[in-house]
C-alpha cells in the first residue's frame, strides 16, 4: 500500500451545492475517509472539517473561529475562561510545537489530559462548534470543496456522526429560515445606526435596553448567550429595527489566538483542478461501486465496466484519462487488456493501474512487463486510490 504523505493529496471541485453536501458526507463515511474536507465560498470564507473514517472529529474556520471557540469554551467549561490572566501566563509558557494541526482542538486535548476539563465538557464543546460550522456552511453560497488525505488529528476525543449532525443542522437552518432570518448571519454584530430616530420611535425603557445591549461588541450568538435566551427570538426581536435601518448588522474582527503559534507550514501543492475521466474494469460490482463513490466525490467522471470482454471496446470509445484494471477476471485478464492498450498509440502513455488481491512481487513485475503504470492491492481504500491518482495526475493534466 502506498503511504500517505503530508499534503500529498489535494483535489478540488467547484459548485458544491447544498443538495450535494449531505450526499457527499455520506460518501466520505462509506469510503471511511481520513483527512480534511476544506470548504470555501464566494466571499472567500474557508472552513475545515477533520474527518476520521468519514465521521467528524472537529471543525473550524469562517470569519471568527477564535471567537466561536472561546464562546463555547466559556459555556461548557466555565471554570476555564480562555482569556483569564492566569491562563494566559500558562499558555505563554507552552511549547507551541505541540500545536501541529489545529490548536483549538489540540488545546482541548491537552486540557483533558491535564484534567483541567473533563472529557464530557470537551465533547460538548466540540459538538457545539461542529454544529455552528455546519450551520454557517448551510448559509453559505457558491461553495467549493477540496479533500486532503492525511491523519492530521492523531487523538480522537469524540467522533460525530456526520449524517446526524447534518440532520440536526438542517432543522436549525429551517427554523432560522422560517423566522424570516435566512439573509442574516448569527455571527454578525447588531449596532445602533440611527440613535436619535431609534429614541424617537421607542419607549425610554426599550431605548435604554437597546443602548446597553447593542454596543457593537457582541455577535447575535454572543448576545443570545448573554441574555440566556434562544438566538431565534432574540434576533426576531431586533428585526423591525434592522429592517427600518435603525440598527445594522456588521462584521466584527476575530479575537487573537490565545497561543503564540509557530510559523505555518509551507503551502500545499496546487490542487488537481482538472476533471478526469477514470475507468475501473473489475468483475466485482462492489469494487466498481466503491470506486465510483470515491472518484465522483473527488470531482471526476467515472466509467465502471464489469465485463472484461467488452472492456477494450468501451475504453477505445470513451478514451479515459486513467484506467484501473482488475488482474483476474472470467474469460480474460488484466495483463491481456493492458498489453493490447499499450499497442494503441493513443493509449501508450495513459496511466493503467492494476488491481489485484495478490500483492506478490511476481505479479507486480509481470504487470510492469505488460505496460502497467502502477499496482495496488485489494481490498481498495480511499488513501491508496487517491494517492495513486495524484501520483499519475501530471501525466494526464
Amino acid at each position: 500500500m502506498l503511504s500517505a504523505k503530508p499534503n500529498s493529496l489535494l483535489l478540488s471541485v467547484g459548485n458544491f451545492t447544498a443538495s450535494k453536501r449531505a450526499k457527499f458526507f455520506t460518501t466520505l463515511q462509506q469510503i471511511r475517509f481520513n483527512g480534511q474536507l476544506l470548504l470555501k465560498d464566494s466571499q472567500n470564507r474557508q472552513w475545515i472539517f477533520y474527518l476520521n473514517r468519514g465521521d467528524i472529529a472537529y471543525a473550524t474556520g469562517g470569519n471568527t473561529p477564535v471567537r466561536r471557540w472561546a464562546r463555547n469554551l466559556a459555556i461548557y467549561c466555565p471554570l476555564l475562561p480562555p482569556y483569564s490572566p492566569n491562563l494566559q501566563r500558562e499558555l505563554s509558557s507552552l511549547d507551541t510545537a505541540v500545536f501541529t494541526t489545529c490548536w483549538e482542538y489540540e488545546l482541548l486535548c491537552l486540557w483533558v489530559e491535564q484534567q483541567k476539563i473533563t472529557l464530557g465538557q470537551a465533547k460538548k464543546t466540540i459538538q457545539a462548534i461542529i454544529t455552528e460550522v455546519l450551520f454557517d456552511v448551510a448559509q453559505a453560497e457558491n461553495v467549493s470543496y477540496q479533500i486532503k488525505q492525511d491523519n492530521s488529528l492523531s487523538q480522537q476525543l469524540i467522533l460525530i456522526d456526520s449524517q446526524k449532525a447534518i440532520a440536526e443542522t438542517q432543522n436549525l437552518w429551517r427554523v432560522w429560515q422560517n423566522a424570516k432570518l435566512g439573509n442574516y448571519s448569527p455571527n454578525s454584530v447588531p449596532t445602533i445606526k440611527q440613535p436619535e430616530q431609534l429614541q424617537a420611535r421607542t419607549s425610554p425603557q426599550v431605548y435604554q435596553t437597546l443602548i446597553r445591549i447593542l454596543n457593537g461588541q457582541r455577535t447575535l450568538r454572543e448576545l443570545a448567550e448573554q441574555m440566556k435566551r434562544d438566538i431565534v427570538p432574540v434576533t426576531r426581536s431586533l428585526l423591525p429595527y434592522i429592517q427600518t435601518g435603525l440598527v445594522e448588522l456588521v462584521t466584527l474582527a476575530d479575537l487573537a489566538a490565545p497561543v503564540c503559534l509557530s510559523p505555518s507550514e509551507p503551502p500545499p501543492k496546487p490542487p488537481i483542478s482538472k476533471e478526469l475521466l477514470i475507468t475501473c474494469v473489475d468483475d466485482d460490482t462492489w469494487v466498481c461501486k466503491t470506486m465510483e463513490k470515491l472518484l465522483t466525490a473527488a470531482g471526476h467522471r467515472f466509467i465502471g465496466i464489469n465485463d472484461g470482454l467488452r472492456a477494450l471496446a468501451t475504453i477505445l470509445a470513451r478514451k479515459p484519462d486513467l484506467i484501473f484494471l482488475d488482474l483476474v477476471m472470467p474469460n480474460t485478464n488484466g495483463y491481456e487488456i493492458c498489453s493490447k492498450l499499450r499497442k494503441i498509440p493513443s493509449f501508450r502513455d495513459t496511466p493503467i493501474i492494476i488491481l489485484t488481491g495478490n500483492d506478490g512481487v511476481v505479479d507486480q513485475v509481470r504487470a510492469r512487463l505488460f505496460g502497467a503504470s502502477d499496482f495496488i492491492s485489494k481490498p481498495i481504500d480511499a488513501e491508496t486510490v487517491l494517492n495513486v491518482i495524484h501520483k499519475h495526475a501530471d501525466i494526464t493534466c
